[in-house]
Formats: structure tokens, C-alpha cells, sequence
């Protein structure tokens, strides 16, 4: 069948998205608002966006009166933040931070999730995360009802039973992806195939 995007509801378009577009990495996100408060969040419209220099970018929908997210208002104004990976064993806390807490009220310690001091931004990581990216703001861009943050990678934090070889191992990270609704996916069957290479 063919739909037009234009011939109905965004939430419509959006299900339509979120229902082809998977499995969607989930990035936890710490953000610090004026007062210091941190502000923690998860978003599975998020991915890599380059390697030289490390880039990933989160995408932020608006809140239905069209103003930005806690998460994006405290990105945009400090230029920092710091991306987690979602993974088996702190789904369930990350999961509760999506709670619709108001300003100025700490996800992390709603969810019982720890704090620690960033080493190269003024916004914590979160102790309990295997892998963490501290992030400098490199590009903000409205998009609609969106807000597109891109960060440069300053530094990772990875947990050591994780790293083989300058490799991350998928096993020990048992990372989380969203799907559709309420569902989430571990990783399951892999298989892997070898990039053809073209003879003359």
C-alpha cells in the first residue's frame, strides 16, 4: 500500500516510524540544568553520526505545548552532556527516569541510580552504566516539532570485563533496543557477512 505522509496525523507518521525503524539503540542522557539539578532521560532516536572527530546525536521531540524537553533546554544552553548505553541489567532505572518529573527534580535519584562527577564536562555520568560518552554540544538544529542535538565525543568510560582488543564485547554489554510501543529487544541471533570487494 502507498501512504502519504502528508494525508495523516503526525502520531500516525510516528507509528509508522517507530514501528519499521528497529531495532533503535537507546541512549540514557545526564544533562545539568541551571541550578545544577541533573536532568536524566532516555531516547531511542539516537545514533553515530561520525568518527573523526566521535560524533553521535540525539534527537529530541518537543512536548506537545511546543516547548523543548528538559534534556534538550539544558543541552542547548550548557553545551554538554553525557550518553550511556542502555543495557539488561539497568533498563528497569533507566526505564523509570522517563518518568514525567518536573523541573528541578533529579530522575537519578527517583530511579535510584548513582552520580559520578564528569572528568571532562560539568554533567555526571551515571556509575551504574557500562559504557558512558562525555559529549561537547557540536550542532543544534530545529527540526519541526524536533530538536537534533550532535555531540562530539570527548571521552569514554567503559567497564573493563568489557574491552577485548580495543573491542567491545555485545555479550557482557547485553545492550537493550526499543522497538514499538511498550517493547523492548536483546540481541539475539548474529551473523556476520564480508563486505564484497570489486575485481576488474
Amino acid at each position: 500500500m502507498h501512504i502519504r505522509a502528508d494525508s495523516q496525523t503526525a502520531h500516525d507518521n510516528y507509528k509508522l516510524l517507530i514501528g519499521s525503524i528497529l531495532p533503535r539503540p537507546i541512549a540514557f542522557v545526564t544533562s545539568v540544568n541551571e541550578e545544577g539539578v541533573v536532568n536524566a532521560a532516555p531516547f531511542s532516536f539516537f545514533n553515530i553520526v561520525g568518527d573523526e572527530p566521535p560524533m553521535v546525536m540525539i534527537s529530541c521531540i518537543r512536548k506537545t505545548n511546543g516547548e523543548p524537553k528538559h534534556t534538550a533546554r539544558n543541552i542547548i544552553r550548557s553545551g554538554e552532556f553525557v550518553v550511556h548505553v542502555a543495557d539488561e541489567d539497568n533498563i528497569a532505572a533507566i526505564n523509570h527516569t522517563s518518568i514525567n518529573a518536573p523541573d528541578g527534580i533529579s530522575e537519578l535519584e527517583l530511579a535510584g541510580l548513582t552520580a559520578v562527577a564528569g572528568e571532562q564536562v560539568n554533567v555526571p555520568r551515571v556509575l551504574e552504566c557500562k559504557v558512558a560518552m562525555e559529549c561537547r554540544l557540536a550542532k543544534y538544529i530545529e527540526l519541526g516539532s524536533s530538536d537534533l542535538l550532535i555531540g562530539e565525543v570527548l571521552s569514554f568510560h567503559i567497564a573493563d570485563e568489557l574491552l577485548h582488543g580495543g573491542r567491545i564485547d555485545v555479550n557482557l554489554l547485553k545492550p537493550v533496543s526499543r522497538l514499538a510501543g511498550s517493547s523492548y529487544s536483546l540481541v539475539g541471533k548474529t551473523f556476520e557477512l564480508e563486505r564484497p570487494q570489486y575485481e576488474a
